[in-house]
C-alpha cells in the first residue's frame, strides 16, 4: 500500500509563489518527496492545485491501492463533492482533481487527519523530515 502525505500552503503575501509539500511512502520507506514552489493562486485554491501536482506524481506509482492523507476539512468536502461553495473557480478545479483521482487503475483513499492530533504529528513528521 502506498500512502502520500500532502500540503499546500498559500503565500502570506498576495502575489508570491505556493508551496506544494508531498511525501509518497510504502511500506518500506519513502519513494519520493519533493516540496517546490508554483505561481500564485487564489489561497481558496491552493490546496486543489498541490493535490493535482500530487496526481501528477501518483501517476508514476499507480500499482496498489493509494491512500493520500491531508490537513484540510475543506479539501476533504471538496474531493467528496459535499461541499456547499458556490465559487466557480473552486467547483471547476475541484471537479479537475475528481477526474484525475477516478483515472487511477488502482483505489484512491483521500484521508482528513485534522481531527486526530496524533495523526496530525505523523503527518507533519512526514512532511518534514
Amino acid at each position: 500500500m502506498i500512502t502520500a502525505y500532502l500540503a499546500g500552503i498559500p503565500s502570506g503575501v498576495e502575489g508570491e509563489d505556493i508551496e506544494i509539500r508531498y511525501s509518497i511512502n510504502d511500506d518500506n520507506g519513502i519513494l519520493c518527496k519533493k516540496s517546490f514552489y508554483k505561481d500564485y493562486v487564489k489561497p481558496v485554491l491552493v490546496s486543489l492545485k498541490a493535490m493535482g501536482a500530487l496526481c501528477e506524481e501518483l501517476k508514476n506509482y499507480d500499482t496498489d491501492d493509494i491512500t493520500i492523507l491531508i490537513n484540510d476539512a475543506a479539501l476533504n468536502e471538496l474531493i467528496k463533492g459535499t461541499s456547499t461553495t458556490s465559487n466557480k473557480e473552486v467547483l471547476r478545479l475541484s471537479s479537475m482533481v475528481r477526474r484525475k483521482l477516478q483515472n487511477f487503475s488502482h483505489e484512491i483513499t483521500v484521508k482528513d487527519v485534522s481531527i486526530n492530533s496524533s495523526e496530525i504529528m505523523l503527518w507533519s513528521e512526514a512532511l518534514t523530515r
